[in-house]
């Protein structure tokens, strides 16, 4: 029976997670919520370029009050856990490192396989909880055949969040629900309206929640301030396809593979930023056709429907979140490494993204771009 088992629910005061907990109550288990405090949203408020208060966004103070009110109306225990010192730790020091290298971190990938679910998992044991479940869009089951646990995208593809989970392991997978995989988005709306949750019709947060409004430099300024360092000074060249220089920069840290805007240069045609080199300070910028590129080497690799890789297999690879997952053939490397040939180019593989490996909707693993 479902009330003989104890299920913790991740909540985010969103109404996907919301959702997750007033569909397992409606089943009969027996819950508690888990909120994982991760930024002081007050802290370097003032500093130079950031707001004076942060309201509304992704684990802010709001999401906390919001989702200790949904387990009010849920009638069920509800505990909130600091876990501050180590997202600084594990999430916002690399992000700072990796930008600072003139690499392009994704801080929510990082949160999940190194704080999140480890740290969900590790409370629920404490308070009896046999699984957790959140409101991610995924799927999860055991492969009798392969004896392994298999992440899978899910049945709204708009939605799908696999991108930001390829990090997970076999026993965070066998011991985790998904229960809105095989939902759509208004419906998971609606089911938190008949819930009667006052969260059903909140917009969804869309930026990383250390960083509001997406200024990465004005972050890092302040960050940096705030441990008493000075930001490095990366200043250098900006140099075209063939070498020739063509202007100044300010930091290699503005930069990401890809980008347009900021460049500080005129030309008649649009010109973006094809490579960052830390060594020399020097960023590379081209037309848009000389961003696409047929292959990528990844580290730091993580299988999921395989327990490692041993010859060359046809997957279709995502290189970021939006990305529509291109056909290529993934093929191991020395060093735990692996190279990938796109059959057709792709625009943009960047150092210090994901890519994200993928066989049909299963999740074959990922690792990290380099």
């Amino acid at each position: 029976m479902p009330a003989q088992e104890t299920i913790a629910v991740a909540m985010s005061g969103g109404v996907d997670s919301s959702a997750v907990a007033a569909l397992l109550r409606s089943q009969g288990y027996t819950l508690v919520g888990l909120t994982l405090q991760l930024w002081n949203q007050r802290r370097l408020a003032g500093h130079e370029g950031m707001p004076e208060a942060v309201r509304g966004r992704c684990c802010s103070i709001d999401d906390v009050y919001d989702a200790r009110h949904v387990a009010e109306q849920l009638g069920i225990p509800y505990y909130l856990i600091n876990q501050q010192d180590r997202f600084e730790a594990d999430v916002v020091k690399p992000f700072v490192a990796e930008y600072l290298a003139g690499r392009t971190p994704i801080p929510c990938t990082l949160c999940n396989n190194h704080l999140k679910f480890d740290q969900l998992l590790i409370t629920a044991r404490q308070i009896g909880a046999d699984r957790i479940a959140t409101g991610h869009y995924a799927r999860n089951r055991f492969d009798e055949a392969r004896g392994r646990w298999i992440l899978s995208r899910p049945a709204d593809y708009t939605k799908d969040q696999t991108y930001f989970l390829f990090g997970l392991t076999q026993e965070q997978l066998s011991r985790t629900l998904f229960p809105l995989g095989e939902m759509k988005k208004p419906a998971v709306r609606e089911m938190a309206s008949d819930a009667g949750l006052d969260v059903a019709a909140k917009p969804d947060s869309q930026e990383i929640c250390f960083i509001p409004g997406g200024d990465y430099n004005a972050f890092l300024r302040a960050y940096l301030d705030e441990q008493g360092e000075d930001l490095p000074d990366s200043s250098g060249e900006l140099v075209s396809s063939s070498g020739e220089v063509i202007g100044h920069h300010e930091g290699i840290q503005s930069f990401t593979v890809g980008q347009r805007k900021g460049l500080g240069l005129t030309s008649p045609d649009p010109l973006y930023v094809l490579a960052i080199h830390p060594d020399s300070h020097q960023v590379t910028v081209g037309s848009n056709d000389q961003l696409m590129s047929r292959e990528l080497r990844a580290n730091r690799l993580n299988w999921i429907s395989i327990p490692g890789l041993t010859e060359d297999i046809r997957v279709t690879i995502k290189v970021r979140h939006r990305h529509m997952p291109a056909p290529a053939t993934l093929s191991p490397a020395p060093d735990n490494t692996v190279t990938a040939v796109f059959d057709d180019p792709q625009r943009a593989i960047t150092p210090g993204q994901a890519a994200v490996f993928y066989q049909e909707d299963e999740v074959v693993g990922g690792g990290w771009i380099y």
